[in-house]
């Protein structure tokens, strides 16, 4: 308020509306309106007719009370009344952050950026950077003053995620998303198909009922790039079966070798009715390879194509994903994958998302992880790649010498 009352009265008089009361903590003009600051707390505003709401460092509220108090002020803002909200990072599980990610959820049923964040905020990013007496060599020294990840909250404005991700933190928030060179219906394209290259195509099927999204990885191989994606929960599984063969003949037909194109699907539970519409269309009629996990000698169960995933071989491929994107030995171009990974994270003895977030785009590229795993036994330069070495994945062990 004062620094209101300092503005109000820096004004032209022409253009300043009489004021009829001139408090502390509240100016009342003759026109009918006024300015009220308050203290945060379960009823603030609650029963006003709010114009703008501005609240200020929201993060910092006791998340009890920035719930309850965003619950009281929801219902006034609905009815045309707007609202900035200004904060530091202070966690990512508060009010403020669950405001910030719903602004930044710019994405609707087909993957396509909105203007608007799902709950109606534009998110906005302002950082050290902005401020002209500041240089590289100041932010050097405040790292080191109060530390990398206290740097990253209070000057980069970065959720550093306390949960335990499955990519590092600080690696995640380094991660740059491309926009797609290309649209072929809902499919976005990043590159486009090479000669030379080999190609994966890996789906996660859904029901296509509204609830959880199927989702289309394709990358290329041996360099692990992103190529495309696709996703949507209202697809039924056999249209989703007509996307991978129209990604699979449009690769073939670029590079004019099919022999290059590898697909397959998870064949768990939903896989299962994939399975069958693969069938039903025949496989000859899909250009490319599908590839399948190798039957297990001894294994008495009717042997199905595609990858099973079971626990231990999720974490096996979690580990080995973790590996490849944090010795940069796979290029991701996604936005709505590398949101993804930012909520992937440790789930009892397993990784998944966070509650009320997604992983169906992640599930897709572990599928594609699983793919190369096969892949790489007969392909000797995808193996030199994605393989794990001491430059790759190994920090020297430490040693104690001992002398007499």
């Amino acid at each position: 308020m004062q620094r209101i009352r300092y503005a109000y009265e820096l004004c032209p008089n022409h253009i300043r509306a009489g004021v009829t009361s001139y408090n502390k903590g509240s100016i009342e003009f003759e026109n009918g309106s006024r300015i009220v600051a308050q203290t945060t707390t379960e009823t603030t505003g609650r029963g006003m007719s709010i114009t703008l709401l501005y609240a200020d460092e929201f993060a910092f509220v006791r998340p009890g009370i920035a719930r309850e108090f965003w619950t009281s002020i929801s219902p006034t803002l609905s009815t045309g009344g707007k609202a900035i909200i200004t904060s530091t990072p202070n966690s990512d599980e508060d009010q403020f952050s669950m405001i910030w990610k719903g602004a930044n959820k710019r994405i609707d049923a087909f993957g396509n950026e909105t203007e608007l964040g799902m709950n109606g905020f534009r998110p906005f990013r302002a950082n050290w950077r902005e401020h002209p007496d500041r240089d590289q060599q100041w932010a050097d020294e405040e790292k080191g003053r109060i530390g990398e990840e206290r740097f990253l909250r209070e000057h980069e404005c970065e959720f550093v995620i306390a949960d335990e991700t499955l990519i590092n933190s600080i690696k995640l928030m380094s991660l740059e998303s491309k926009e797609p060179i290309e649209r072929q219906g809902q499919v976005r394209w990043f590159s486009k198909p090479k000669k030379g290259k080999t190609y994966l195509i890996g789906l996660d099927p859904s029901l296509g009922t509204g609830g959880d999204m199927a989702a289309i990885q394709v990358f290329e191989a041996p360099s692990m790039l992103q190529v495309a994606e696709w996703q949507h929960n209202k697809t039924p599984v056999q249209r989703q079966i007509v996307v991978l063969t129209e990604i699979c003949r449009y690769i073939a037909e670029t590079i004019d070798d099919p022999t290059a194109v590898y697909y397959s699907v998870e064949n768990n539970t939903l896989g299962e009715a994939a399975l069958v519409c693969i069938s039903e269309m025949g496989e000859e009629n899909i250009p490319g390879t599908f590839l399948s996990e190798p039957a297990k000698v001894g294994n008495v169960r009717r042997y199905r194509k595609g990858f099973a995933t079971t626990n231990k071989s999720k974490l096996a491929t979690c580990a080995k994903l973790k590996s490849l994107v944090e010795s940069d030995r796979i290029t991701l171009h996604s936005k709505n994958l590398i949101s993804e990974l930012k909520s992937f994270v440790a789930n009892g003895a397993a990784f998944a998302a966070k509650q009320g977030e997604t992983d169906d785009l992640v599930m897709a590229l572990i599928l594609i992880v699983r793919m190369v795993q096969v892949l790489k036994q007969y392909n000797e330069e995808l193996d030199d790649h994605v393989s794990d070495s001491m430059d790759h994945s190994m920090e020297p062990m430490p040693f104690i010498m001992m002398t007499s």
